[in-house]
């Protein structure tokens, strides 16, 4: 895999100027995963199905409205945020993450891909004050944890095709961590759209804000 890589076989409303951006952000990237080791090196041959592809699953399962605001936590590499946000020009991102090394990281791709939808944070969730309408997040923390720490900056309404709530890319057996939401949780498998190994145990967990 590389710069041909074909995104709209996995998301077809991503445009040419998308697929452009979304190559040059691999490129610069792995320049930077080089020097601070963002993903493990074996992933980088596969970079765009297991961090970006994986990351535009959100886009798949939501259409978030203009001027939606999105908070990002753990953001890590820049992920599931830059994607997004490349591909949802007018959206408002926030990229939050604790490790100092990974924010200017993650600052300066958004700088070099010219993301002007995007703020980029080194702060904890606790220490957060504004108000968002959706959390996305990949494997940062299980589930309860993240309510707990985004439920007061979480709005209720609906920005999006979907009411606001948590959207959280999770992988394996979520029986126990997902047991207190109940029925009020909703669990996509990505395997059900794409059927590449690697989306075989991923799915997005959906929680709306507006039945806690």
């Amino acid at each position: 895999m590389g710069q041909g890589f074909d995104f709209t076989q996995y998301i077809q409303s991503v445009t040419a100027v998308q697929q452009e951006s979304l190559g040059f952000f691999r490129s610069i990237f792995l320049e930077w995963n080089q020097r601070i080791n963002l993903i493990s090196r074996k992933d980088t041959e596969s970079f765009e199905l297991k961090h970006v592809v994986h990351s535009l699953a959100i886009r798949r399962f939501i259409r978030f409205y203009d001027g939606a605001r999105v908070l990002d936590l753990g953001t890590g590499g820049g992920f599931p945020g830059i994607p997004l946000a490349i591909c949802n020009p007018d959206v408002k991102f926030t990229l939050v993450d604790s490790i100092e090394k990974k924010i200017k990281a993650v600052e300066d791709m958004v700088q070099q891909l010219g993301l002007k939808n995007v703020v980029v944070l080194r702060t904890r969730a606790e220490e957060l004050q504004q108000e968002f309408d959706y959390v996305v997040s990949r494997a940062v923390a299980p589930m309860p944890d993240l309510v707990r720490w985004t439920y007061r900056m979480l709005v209720e309404g609906q920005q999006g095709s979907l009411p606001n709530g948590w959207l959280v890319l999770k992988g394996g057996d979520l029986k126990d961590e997902l047991a207190p939401f109940g029925k009020n949780i909703e669990i996509q498998n990505i395997s059900e759209w794409w059927q590449d190994d690697f989306f075989e145990t991923k799915c997005l967990v959906y929680l709306p804000r507006q039945v806690l």
